[in-house]
């Protein structure tokens, strides 16, 4: 019998590393920033084409690379950060591997420009398909620039995957942004389609959060330090306010190194708990510095999740240093006063300054009683005779509604689902509504109700050439974005204003309120748009099964957005013509038994459950 196993040529196996290591355009730039920070570079440029499927160009100004090193770069498993297998447990580099660029080279178009500072001149070095095409001396700055170009143009099948441009553009820069927020010491820029989205100086730890998501995060920081014999921990957890529906920005790292841990994100929680309502998660940004032997990375090929040795000891401890922090802020709460540009007030003083007490001038005497005004609102001698003539009418005995006509005998089924409804419903506890139906006791949910109801307007109103009215604000509101939400919000922004929002883009991720859809008033504007873009990037973020099974689109994801901020709150008292139009409302929707999410609208209790409860008790 032949022999039937053969090793794989290096193009097959490094297409193969590709589809583990490189995923979708942000991988690339992941893996390209990572070496530069790693080569000690102080500046890091980041130019993309098309969200990546065009072109990919990282620039850095860090020690670059020989001639011999830039061609054994693209080996598979070729690396300068270990050399042994002990050294894999004292990490101090982001890469160590030596798989990335290989994988890159085997499914794109690679161009590499490099040259150490001791040498005169660099070196040029083309790739396409793990093959080398050109290699040459060429005049360049110290450092290394990649360009690469057309990735997965000879894997079809995994180009074709790639999601819209805004998706993909919104992963790339949610990968930038967790490597600039790790190094707040390095200038970070980011280009696409020659329009600057990122521009991050150097700076402190705070600024550079500042700088990435905003001046409204710096302001509700709570800074987090403590020194263990275990760790290091260090960073910022956001005040109990600030606390949002969905997470996102929900940040560890561990030696410089970005990390996902449902444990721990659950101990962060549990600091917060009782502080914040349920399903509210609250930004935090916090840093571990633990010694390289007592963490794995080598666990999974993005480098994302970390095995520790005492996960249980750092989770109580990360349990203590967060609520220590939000109990330093709760107890000495900061008095925020604006001094800027105050008037100087001057103190007074008795002995040198003669003023007097004022005076109030009044007559003792004067009796509003004792004047009789001169015309006075009194009801004509012969006022009978105005309503002569005049009879009661009764009510319109053929008006009807949707359950049908009522009579001595009950009501008669006009809808096919209800009958016997009762005129008058009753309310419990704020939360639903009740009414009795022939059938049983119907109980309808008045918040999801409303969300069903509004969800219908509004998805109409988005179909329709008119779109929704807008309510002008008297004075606009401003309200500035990251760069991954700048990119979403920049993506609705043409369905929003057919709902009715009137958003001006003002340049740097920050945009102008001047008006939200008639019917939000109270509802605040900036929260309610924040809320929005968050939905839209969770939708974004979904895999295709899920997505479909919800079976919401993005517009349907804003229209439901919308929806749960306009719909009545839980514990607001209806009266009975209030509750009436809900449920009248609700059965002239497309879909009266779940909202648009899934979630049950009404249940109806049979009578013959509810007679036999009667039953059981004689």
């Amino acid at each position: 019998m032949s022999d039937i196993i053969h090793l794989l040529p290096d193009s097959v196996a490094n297409q193969i590393a590709a589809g583990e290591v490189i995923q979708r355009p942000a991988s690339v730039i992941k893996e390209l920033v990572e070496n530069a920070v790693d080569a000690g570079a102080h500046t890091i440029n980041v130019i993309v084409v098309d969200a990546g499927r065009t072109s990919i160009q990282v620039i850095d100004d860090g020690c670059g690379m020989s001639a011999t090193d830039a061609r054994l770069a693209f080996e598979r498993h070729a690396t300068s950060k270990i050399q042994k297998a002990d050294d894999l447990f004292a990490l101090h580099t982001m890469g160590f591997r030596g798989e990335a660029l290989a994988s890159i080279a085997a499914v794109a178009q690679v161009e590499l420009q490099t040259r150490m500072a001791n040498d005169e001149i660099g070196t040029l070095l083309s790739i396409a398909g793990s093959k080398v095409i050109d290699q040459q001396p060429v005049a360049c700055p110290v450092g290394c620039n990649f360009r690469v170009e057309n990735l997965f143009y000879n894997v079809p099948a995994r180009r074709k995957f790639l999601k819209s441009n805004a998706t993909e553009l919104n992963n790339i820069l949610t990968a930038y942004e967790r490597i600039a927020l790790v190094y707040p010491d390095i200038h970070f820029t980011f280009h696409h389609n020659g329009a600057e989205l990122l521009n991050l100086k150097p700076g402190s730890l705070r600024q550079r959060i500042t700088d990435v998501f905003g001046k409204q995060y710096g302001q509700d920081l709570l800074p987090v330090e403590a020194d263990t014999v275990m760790c290091r921990v260090t960073g910022f957890v956001s005040k109990p306010e600030a606390a949002r529906k969905k997470g996102g920005n929900d940040y560890f790292f561990v030696n410089g190194r970005y990390m996902k841990h449902p444990y721990f994100h659950k101990a962060v929680l549990t600091a917060y708990e009782r502080l914040i309502p349920d399903g509210m998660q609250p930004p935090y940004f916090l840093y571990f510095q633990i010694n390289p032997s007592d963490i794995d990375v080598n666990i999974h090929p993005t480098k994302t999740e970390i095995k520790f040795e005492n996960e249980q000891a750092i989770w109580q401890l990360l349990v203590a240093v967060v609520r220590d922090a939000i109990g330093k802020f709760c107890e000495i709460p900061s008095i925020d006063f604006d001094t800027v540009g105050k008037p100087e007030i001057p103190v007074f003083d008795p002995s040198r300054d003669n003023v007097q007490a004022p005076k109030v001038q009044y007559n003792p005497t004067y009796n509003p009683f004792d004047h009789t005004p001169a015309s006075s609102h009194r009801a004509p001698s012969s006022w009978e005779s105005l309503y002569e003539g005049l009879t009661p009418t009764a009510p319109d005995a053929t008006e009807s509604s949707l359950f049908g006509e009522e009579s001595g005998e009950g009501a008669i089924m006009t809808s096919g689902l209800l009958s016997d409804k009762s005129p008058a419903h009753y309310q419990y506890k704020g939360q639903y509504i009740m009414t009795a139906v022939k059938s049983g006791l119907m109980v309808i949910d008045q918040h999801r109700a409303d969300i069903r109801i509004l969800f219908d307007r509004y998805a109409s109103s988005g179909s329709s050439e008119t779109g929704t009215s807008s309510q002008r604000l008297l004075f606009p509101e401003t309200m500035q974005l990251s760069p991954s939400d700048t990119v979403i919000m920049e993506q609705i922004l043409p369905e929003l204003s057919v709902l009715g929002f009137d958003l001006s883009p003002l340049g740097g991720g920050t945009f102008a309120v001047n008006g939200i859809p008639a019917g939000l008033e109270g509802v605040e504007p900036i929260t309610l748009l924040q809320q929005i873009v968050d939905d839209v990037s969770e939708h974004d973020a979904m895999n295709g099964a899920a997505a479909q099974a919800m079976n919401l689109s993005v517009s349907q994801s804003l229209y439901l957005s919308l929806a749960r901020a306009a719909a009545i709150p839980y514990g607001q008292v209806l009266s009975n013509e209030e509750m009436e139009n809900i449920v009248n409302s609700l059965f002239s929707c497309s879909n009266v038994n779940y909202t648009p999410d899934g979630k049950p609208i009404l249940v109806i209790l049979p009578q013959t459950d509810i007679d036999a409860l009667f039953d059981s008790k004689r």
